[in-house]
């Protein structure tokens, strides 16, 4: 009978530069991630550290610009690397995708002289970035926003609340979507916000069923003055920046939740390796067995739809429709896999001694973040059919 059990993950990578960079951070992973993470998540624990140690490590910059401090990597490559730290951890896999949306804004929409000042710090100097878009009473609906910014001499002053903010409180810098005009998108502007901006502050993290060390909480703008220049693009540009960076954030989350469902899958097919029932090993029963082709099958279709999303990314195709198709399909994947890999370790798999429990908590978060898969239907259908009538 052959070997059973998990295999390395086969990378389609363009370059041999890419091929070490996968090396290095598998290293990284096996080395300061895997061995503490269940732990680390039981008690909520955020692990600045790591975040340092990859923005060290030039994996917090992957798919940006070496002349501002990035990586130079296409987001074919970036991708394929979010996986594997969100197969070690979700809080970490994750992070690096929001932070990578954070500085999105700047790196595409910011001036020149905007980039220099501020890109290098943020894309390599230990900095930890957050995306303020969602509020109390806009979510899903962030055209309707009532963060406002208005201008005073040479700043900005701007008051509201922002909520859903993955490190929110922790961050360092915050881009920052606020109202600076009529109401709508086209009255919504973008600022890059300091951390430690005077009169910004936030609650206390929410209590969260998954990603318990990843924290989420409101940030609050209670007259925060940001100096003209720290404004983004233009004046009412703020919602096209703002669906320019969710478009590149959805293949970050699809990537994450494709990491989240193979972590599953290895526990599961080493526990049916290893476990015995009836005299033989648990991988010989064939309904078992279907159980795992099925959750293999939908992983590779995932990675297969989010990197060829990628690979029109990096050869300047649109790809918001294929973005949200490898949101949509990841996620949704991610959520029965971990439930099956779940079901397959039977009384075992509900308990915390194994981390198939904790897969499944985190997967349905990926179902809501960066736009609801419902939200991910309505982009593809007005792709495919145009806009609602009337």
């Amino acid at each position: 009978m052959p070997e059973f059990g998990p295999q390395p993950v086969e990378r389609e990578l363009p370059t041999e530069e890419a091929r070490d960079l996968l090396a290095l951070v598998r290293e990284l992973v096996q080395r300061e991630i895997r061995p503490t993470a269940g732990e680390e998540e039981e008690t909520g624990r955020f692990p600045r550290e790591i975040f340092r140690l990859l923005s060290e490590s030039g994996l917090l910059s992957l798919p940006y610009e070496s002349a501002y401090g990035g990586g130079d990597q296409p987001y074919e490559v970036y991708l394929q690397v979010v996986e594997e730290l969100a197969a070690a951890r979700l809080t970490v896999g994750l992070g690096t995708s929001v932070h990578t949306l954070a500085c999105h804004a700047l790196a595409e929409f910011g001036s020149k002289e905007q980039r220099a000042e501020h890109l290098p710090a943020m894309l390599g100097g230990g900095l930890l970035g957050a995306y303020c878009l969602s509020e109390p009473s806009s979510g899903s609906d962030a055209a309707s926003l009532r963060t406002r910014a208005t201008r005073d001499g040479d700043d900005w002053v701007i008051e509201g609340s922002k909520a859903w903010i993955t490190h929110g409180g922790l961050a360092d810098f915050y881009t920052v979507l606020a109202r600076t005009g009529a109401p709508g998108a086209r009255g919504i502007s973008a600022f890059l916000v300091p951390g430690d901006a005077p009169a910004l502050t936030s609650a206390e993290p929410e209590r969260k069923m998954g990603l318990r060390g990843s924290p989420t909480a409101q940030v609050h703008f209670d007259g925060v003055r940001v100096p003209a220049d720290r404004r983004i693009g233009d004046e009412g540009q703020g919602f096209a920046i703002a669906l320019s960076a969710l478009e590149s954030g959805r293949l970050g989350i699809a990537a994450c939740a494709v990491g989240l469902a193979q972590a599953a899958l290895d526990e599961a097919l080493t526990y049916l390796a290893e476990r015995k029932q009836f005299g033989r090993p648990l991988a010989d029963f064939q309904g078992l067995r279907f159980m795992v082709a099925d959750m293999a099958t939908q992983i590779e279709t995932g990675r297969a739809l989010y990197l060829a999303a990628a690979r029109r990314r990096d050869a300047g195709k649109p790809f918001s429709r294929q973005a949200a198709m490898a949101k949509l399909f990841c996620t949704d994947a991610a959520m029965r896999i971990t439930t099956d890999a779940v079901q397959l370790l039977g009384g075992y798999g509900y308990t915390t001694d194994f981390p198939v429990e904790r897969f499944m908590r985190d997967a349905k978060c990926l179902q809501i973040v960066e736009g609801t898969n419902q939200i991910q239907r309505m982009v593809i259908a007005r792709d495919l059919l145009g806009p609602e009538s009337d």
